[in-house]
């Protein structure tokens, strides 16, 4: 009967739809563009960090020089003698040494900014290098899931016309019928075979079978249990 290859066709539909919202390719392209994401969000701070800490190192890299200058400065006066009283003399050498030790704390600070300059470069490139290989995989990945979406469709399409070609040899309130009990319990219409429902897999007590045996073969009988369009087995083998 056509209520049944409607039903078939149907299910088929139901079939392609969920395998097309579940499809393992889709999945794995989600996870390798929220991966991605998650890269591009680091690698902007690493970006941010490196440019920090670049002109952290420079201007450390300066104090370090304006020191040092006031340092041989400092000393090209001792050297040349200018400094004649002895008070003078032991400002100078204090100066200096303080100098020193200032140039010292300094010369730390521009290894410590230039060991986390590197560590964050180095984080830079490997996760650079994990977006590149991610992206790869991504773009493989579509492919797959664009070339199962696309024979999804195709198998969808074709199911539909074929659904559409017997829906239009049904009749309209049949039909009407179908789809509302269609969109209540998902299949519209099941055969009775041996008395039983193959719906809902209940066996009809008998004063429901012998009013469907007496029934007329055009009239529209229904399970009493699960409310679908029942196909009399006898209907298809007619």
């Amino acid at each position: 009967m056509k209520l049944l290859e409607l039903a078939d066709l149907d299910a088929e539909l139901s079939r392609l739809d969920h395998r097309r919202r579940t499809l393992p390719e889709s999945q794995e392209y989600e996870q390798a563009e929220a991966r991605d994401a998650e890269l591009r969000s680091e690698l902007a701070t690493l970006e941010a960090q490196q440019s920090d800490l670049t002109r952290d190192q420079s201007k450390a890299e300066r104090d370090v020089d304006q020191v040092r200058s006031r340092i041989e400065r400092d000393r090209a006066r001792l050297d040349a003698g200018l400094v004649s009283s002895p008070k003078e003399l032991e400002n100078l050498q204090s100066e200096i040494a303080s100098l020193e030790r200032r140039q010292s704390d300094l010369e730390e600070v521009v290894l410590e900014v230039m060991e986390r300059l590197e560590e964050v470069s180095r984080r830079r490139t490997s996760v650079a290098g994990e977006q590149a290989t991610l992206t790869g995989q991504r773009d493989e990945i579509g492919a797959r899931r664009d070339s199962a979406l696309a024979e999804i469709g195709e198998e969808s399409g074709k199911a539909a016309d074929r659904r559409a070609g017997i829906a239009a040899e049904i009749p309209e309130d049949l039909l009407g019928l179908y789809d509302r009990l269609r969109a209540q319990h998902t299949v519209g219409a099941a055969v009775l075979n041996r008395g039983r429902c193959e719906g809902c897999h209940l066996s009809l007590n008998t004063v429901d079978l012998s009013r469907i045996r007496a029934a007329p073969p055009d009239e529209v009988i229904r399970c009493e249990e699960c409310r679908r369009i029942l196909v009399r087995a006898d209907e298809m083998r007619s």
